[in-house]
């Protein structure tokens, strides 16, 4: 754990002054950070009647894959508005610097799928929760959502669990 922490760079003042942007590029370059980030993730939700994988763009792309592939369960993009080439649906809400919307296709899930939503970092929680309204609104169930990093200042963690759903995060920093 303590490889992972000591992995993930602090960027001041980005995206915007009084942000402490907290940057895992610098932890998917370091081979084994990033085993052991996936390791953690894979062996906690291992055994959790897990129908499918998704992640959250861009990171949850990264970490989503890998944890696809090791627990062989497929896996499904949140994207930005306009960037799926099929029939979706959508989800708009506030970030804790702006506006977004997210999409999912229409046929990624069903009554029948478990999943569990993947991001870098939980912050708000603004796009973890439209994420779940989305997944929710195809009719299938969350089973969880991990994050490598939370922000617990910002109160997003806590926004998930109060709706009955398990969140599992590596680290934690304090401030923004």
């Amino acid at each position: 754990m303590n490889k992972i922490l000591k992995s993930i760079r602090t960027i001041p003042d980005f995206p915007k002054k009084g942000i402490m942007f907290r940057d895992v590029t610098t932890l998917f370059s370091n081979p084994p950070a990033f085993q052991e980030t996936i390791n953690e993730i894979c062996n906690y939700w291992r055994n959790k009647s897990l129908t499918k994988i998704i992640g959250i763009e861009a990171r949850g792309f990264i970490l989503g894959s890998c944890v696809s592939l090791e627990l062989n369960l497929p896996f499904i993009p949140i994207r930005k508005k306009g960037k799926l080439p099929y029939t979706t649906i959508e989800e708009s809400y506030e970030l804790e610097y702006g506006k977004a919307t997210i999409e999912i296709h229409s046929d990624a899930l069903n009554s029948n799928d478990n999943v569990l939503i993947i991001d870098d970092l939980i912050a708000t929680g603004g796009t973890a929760l439209a994420s779940i309204s989305l997944v929710k609104r195809l009719e299938a169930s969350v089973s969880g959502c991990s994050f490598i990093i939370d922000l617990p200042i910002l109160d997003g963690k806590k926004k998930i669990v109060d709706l009955g759903i398990e969140v599992q995060t590596l680290c934690e920093f304090s401030g923004h």
